[in-house]
């Protein structure tokens, strides 16, 4: 007996990282109608590689998601949408409003007048940790959770106008929800990119982040704001994890000496950290508590990291610098 079709959805910023990793999703769980966006004249070809792609329905759509009359031809003839894409720099902004706050904000509410106007179902936001912390106001010996929410001030007094875009582009989003009876559901992923204070709250495989997004699209009971991390812990604790995964790689551990296989002291370099890392943050195994009782099950975060390390090697972007004792 064949199975019913599913939902035709769009994917906003599809041919990103995490924007791939959910088409592919999307593609291996049966949706076979799926609109792409992509920025002018970024490339898509890798998502026609994808598995399950030659017998769905892919279109690609360019939509700057300034581009209100761009986005709504993506949208249109969608039940579902998925709004991934936002602008996201490792450098510093030379115009921060131009380059960050105005498309994730603008980006986002042109996304919605969209989904209001083709009456999609739902549209699940990828927000991120970064509208979560950081809070330097949140309750010492507390957990963080959904309920938290980025100190706008304290990141515009340091000139950390990421966490500002997507805090703006979140609250944005719910203030348009409620105004117009849209179904928004969010999800915040964690990130390996920001080592600093409050601004680690665990790490994530990607493939859970893609799957967490279908579920929530599909669950009939989501609602509000979902952190999806495999854990609250010290960064620290993260980086002596992977040392010990790699320990011929010259990975920062703690301050206590490891003896690492097969190397010597005498040629071993060793970064460490002392004390926290995150000074009072609280750790937390099942900080995601709210996905895994949708039915997330987080792969070990061991995966991610080796799975990571080894796709940098095939590409030739880690080379691992043999010792000799």
């Amino acid at each position: 007996m064949t199975e019913p079709s599913k939902e035709a959805v769009c994917v906003t910023g599809a041919n990103g990282f995490i924007g791939s990793w959910l088409v592919q999703t999307l593609l291996t769980t049966g949706y076979t109608t799926i609109h792409a966006t992509i920025y002018p004249g970024s490339d898509p070809s890798h998502l026609f590689t994808l598995q399950a792609a030659s017998k769905a329905n892919l279109k690609v759509f360019e939509a700057d998601i300034l581009d209100d009359v761009a986005v709504s031809r993506a949208v249109e003839g969608c039940t579902g949408v998925f709004h991934v894409a936002s602008p996201c720099t490792l450098e510093d902004p030379q115009d921060p409003q131009k380059e960050l706050v105005l498309p994730a904000v603008q980006g986002t509410l042109n996304v919605l007048e969209a989904a209001k106007k083709f009456k999609a179902r739902r549209m699940v936001l990828t927000s991120s940790i970064s509208a979560l912390v950081p809070n330097p106001g949140w309750p010492q010996d507390k957990v963080f959770d959904e309920t938290s929410w980025t100190d706008l001030d304290y990141c515009k007094s340091r000139q950390k106008w990421y966490p500002v875009s997507k805090t703006l582009a979140e609250k944005v989003a719910w203030e348009f929800a409620e105004k117009n009876g849209i179904d928004v559901v969010a999800i915040h992923p964690a990130t390996c990119l920001d080592t600093q204070e409050y601004h680690w709250l665990g790490a994530v495989h990607v493939k859970d982040v893609a799957k967490a997004q279908v579920l929530l699209f599909e669950s009939p009971a989501a609602s509000g704001r979902y952190l999806c991390t495999n854990g609250i812990y010290q960064f620290g604790e993260f980086a002596e994890r992977v040392s010990k995964l790699f320990p011929k790689f010259p990975v920062h551990r703690n301050s206590r000496e490891m003896p690492v296989a097969g190397v010597s002291q005498r040629n071993r370099t060793t970064w460490r950290f002392n004390g926290e890392t995150q000074p009072g943050l609280v750790s937390c195994k099942d900080a995601a508590k709210r996905l895994m009782n949708l039915g997330l099950v987080f792969s070990p975060v061991e995966d991610a990291v080796s799975e990571t390390v080894e796709s940098l090697k095939a590409k030739g972007c880690l080379v691992q610098k043999m010792s000799h004792s």
